[in-house]
């Protein structure tokens, strides 16, 4: 994924410096300063690709940098951000040295959230706390926000948990099978949202699919891949592969893990052992709305009287450009209103460990994202990644407001299984 040395020079210079990227880029929104928009923190890889040493103030604009790739939807020159990024980011990872509470934090945090055995063996002691209600009480002392601001998001960001349903490995289709398909599973889906991943496996039962969920498979490496840690990245890559090459297409209901997948092909295209199968996982992965759109309705959608702010997750809009299947998908329900987000474009803060490293962007634009979702009057905000779903829960939490937040998967399952409006608005956030 990363540029090579030949390569920066042509990436850099595709840059014009129009200014079409402003409008779009979070930081800049937020602040207005021109090294923290994504011409601004070009010219500064230029500096570095002259000879430049990474300076601490450099490394500061690239690090509040969300990835968030609106910017590559901007362009009108075709500039490969993403891929300038993601290479500077891990230049920064080779060659800046990080003061030891910065590396302990990034440290825990890598060893924690890509694995999912290590998230559950958290699941019982977060629980726990969750139900004393020392969590609440915590809050309101600021006692964590003044210990580290890190711990204090992570803190916030834990979504109520309750039991966890254990999907099996084979999920038969409904009726006559039309296509049997693998699903991701995830990490943080998979442990903090486990009702999305069986509303999933529900959905694409009920459209007559034949569902693998292999036992071999673990993180796709999205996190590290975001944020610079290539290697690391690869080895995640190598066994997703493993475990998800006997399958046709792969369904995945987490926008960044979505993305990733796709760009195995970049990934890993310099390993003759595993580029030809990077491609070919990367051809057959599919985001679930794109591929339900594709496959074509055959289950009976009844009617779901609900009003829904639909959110554009960036790794799903921006990095995979899908933006009218959900919303087709939504307007397929019966009497169900899809209301649309003003600023859709601009991120909400999640963007995988952005607001875990950068609390207070995140919080400022956590807080627009909610403010916006507030203006559409929806009972209902639908999101399609879990760090989406966390951030905006958690900016509307701290505005006090009370909006149920749903995957499209749960969305579409209400409508298949005829739950009513009270199975999403109603339950417990």
């Amino acid at each position: 994924m990363t540029a090579s040395d030949e390569e920066m020079p042509k990436l850099l210079g595709d840059c014009v410096h129009c200014g079409f990227c402003l409008p779009t880029c979070p930081t800049y929104v937020l602040w207005g300063e021109e090294m923290d928009s994504p011409r601004g923190r070009i010219h500064l890889m230029q500096q570095h690709a002259e000879g430049e040493p990474l300076s601490l103030p450099m490394v500061q604009h690239f690090d509040r940098c969300l990835g968030c790739m609106a910017c590559v939807t901007a362009c009108p020159s075709g500039v490969q951000y993403d891929r300038l990024i993601e290479t500077t980011r891990a230049q920064v990872e080779l060659e800046h040295p990080r003061t030891p509470a910065e590396r302990a934090m990034r440290e825990a945090v890598f060893k924690l959230f890509p694995y999912p055995r290590r998230l559950r063996a958290l699941r019982g002691p977060l629980r726990a706390y969750q139900k004393s209600c020392l969590d609440k009480l915590i809050r309101r002392t600021g006692l964590l926000d003044r210990l580290s601001p890190t711990l204090a998001a992570m803190e916030r960001l834990a979504p109520p948990l309750g039991r966890t349903p254990r999907l099996p490995e084979r999920v038969a289709a409904r009726g006559e099978r039309r296509a049997t398909v693998g699903m991701l599973t995830g990490c943080v889906q998979g442990e903090f949202f486990p009702g999305v991943n069986a509303a999933t496996a529900r959905v694409l039962a009920m459209e007559g699919c034949d569902v693998v969920i292999p036992k071999g498979q673990g993180c796709c490496g999205a996190l590290s891949l975001h944020s610079g840690r290539e290697e690391e990245a690869r080895a995640f890559a190598r066994r997703t592969i493993v475990a998800f090459e006997a399958v046709d297409v792969i369904v995945v209901n987490s926008a960044g893990c979505g993305s990733a997948m796709k760009e195995y092909v970049r990934l890993l295209a310099d390993e003759p052992t595993w580029a030809g199968r990077a491609e070919a996982l990367s051809v057959k992965t599919r985001d679930l709305a794109e591929y339900v759109a594709e496959l074509g309705p055959r289950a009976e959608r009844k009617p779901l009287p609900v009003t829904v702010a639909y959110h554009d997750a960036c790794h799903l809009s921006h990095a995979q450009g899908i933006r009218s299947q959900p919303r087709a998908l939504l307007a397929g329900i019966p009497e169900l209103t899809v209301r649309e987000i003003a600023d859709p474009d601009i991120c909400c803060g999640s963007a995988g460990t952005y607001n875990i490293f950068q609390p207070e962007a995140a919080a400022e634009l956590g807080d627009r994202k909610a403010a916006n979702v507030r203006a559409t009057d929806a009972e209902l905000l639908v999101a399609a990644n879990p760090g989406c779903s966390m951030q905006i829960a958690g900016a509307l939490g701290r505005q006090g407001v009370d909006i149920a937040v749903a995957h499209t998967a749960e969305v579409l399952d209400a409508s298949l299984r005829g739950l009513g409006r009270g199975s999403l608005v109603q339950r417990p956030q």
